[in-house]
């Protein structure tokens, strides 16, 4: 159990050390506001070291955060700070930009919250496994490549680029679109994704001799609809970290959130708001010295999404807690501003 005096000396030199990088000692503390003596500060610095919370550097006589001693913080000590009304209003037009689909808003909050904080964001969109398949169609490009083109009810759109199986006419492939269309446009993306499996081959097996070619399409397409999008922000900004100057260790990080597999289990889905997790708490050595701090939301009818932010351990907690705190709320209005208008859009046509 830690005094008052321990809990303001451990949040000072946090503090502090998150500004300046530097060692803290017990006069700094003494000019901020720790009323005890140098001798009495440095009593208590030591008994935070011994409970693992303070670490001693050889160069100084201060002290600096250790892991155990940010995990204490973020669980007792920390107080989100406000956020500036300007950097509020800031956040709500830039959200608003340029939006056409659902995921121009999810790629929007990731490009903001990394340009705002120079740490690397990601974002993930609500969940989408209730969206329904409301139109297929396919682009001639040339003789042997289409664009094929899925839209969903959510305003999501997918589309790829194929190149026609050789036994395959152009004709025949949009016999196939008007069945596809006929038979899956208005059920949810699970069910088409399984009649696609099941049903649908043996229906264009009465039309054609093979639909192989057409299967690999369905399948590419849709799991490209199915797959959730985490849009990054700032990936470069790793190299802003200090501890990052190895060359090896930043591209290996780099090619890691590169991955959408390995990026879905590092966002760890959690009930709580606000998620703060600290070098080996996320599970990979390659994150040892580094902290996410998540933030999630929910959109009623919609699912839930998260927004969350890599950097070093010795980020500024509090200020990132509050901001994060603020842009969630932001990004939870603008994502139900967008569901409005397009139900009002849905219902008037």
């Amino acid at each position: 159990m830690l005094t008052e005096r321990q809990k303001l000396i451990l949040s000072l030199i946090i503090q502090d050390f998150t500004e300046t990088g530097q060692p803290v000692g017990s006069k700094t503390l003494m000019g901020e506001g720790v009323n005890a003596s140098s001798a009495t500060i440095r009593n208590d610095m030591k008994a935070l070291e011994a409970l693992g919370l303070l670490e001693k550097t050889h160069s100084s006589s201060g002290r600096i955060p250790s892991l155990q001693g940010y995990r204490y913080y973020v669980d007792h000590l920390l107080q989100p700070d406000q956020v500036d009304k300007q950097e509020i209003t800031a956040i709500r037009s830039s959200l608003q930009k340029d939006i056409h689909e659902i995921d121009d808003i999810i790629q929007q909050s990731a490009e903001i919250l990394s340009q705002v904080t120079s740490y690397t964001a990601f974002s993930l969109g609500p969940e989408m496994k209730d969206r329904k398949l409301t139109g297929f169609r396919i682009v001639p490009l040339n003789n042997r490549q289409i664009l094929a083109i899925i839209v969903t009810d959510r305003g999501n759109v997918e589309s790829q680029v194929f190149r026609i199986p050789e036994n395959v006419a152009g004709e025949d492939l949009e016999k196939m679109v008007h069945i596809i269309n006929d038979r899956l446009v208005g059920q949810p993306l699970m069910t088409v994704y399984q009649k696609l499996r099941t049903e649908i081959p043996l229906i264009l097996h009465r039309y054609f001799q093979t639909t192989d070619g057409i299967r690999s399409l369905f399948d590419v397409i849709l799991n490209e609809a199915f797959e959730d999008k985490i849009f990054i922000g700032g990936r470069m900004n790793i190299l802003n970290f200090e501890q990052h100057q190895d060359v090896g260790r930043f591209k290996s990080i780099y090619s890691l959130i590169q991955n959408p597999e390995a990026l879905t289990q590092l966002l760890l889905p959690s009930d709580e708001q606000i998620h703060v997790r600290i070098g080996s708490e996320l599970g990979n050595q390659l994150f040892d010295d580094l902290s996410i701090i998540q933030a999630n939301y929910e959109i009623k009818d919609h699912g839930r999404g998260t927004i969350a932010l890599l950097g070093p351990t010795s980020m500024p907690y509090s200020k990132l807690v509050g901001l994060l705190e603020a842009f969630r709320h932001e990004l939870t209005s603008a994502l139900n501003d967008y569901y409005r208008s397009l139900d009002y859009t849905n219902h008037d046509s």
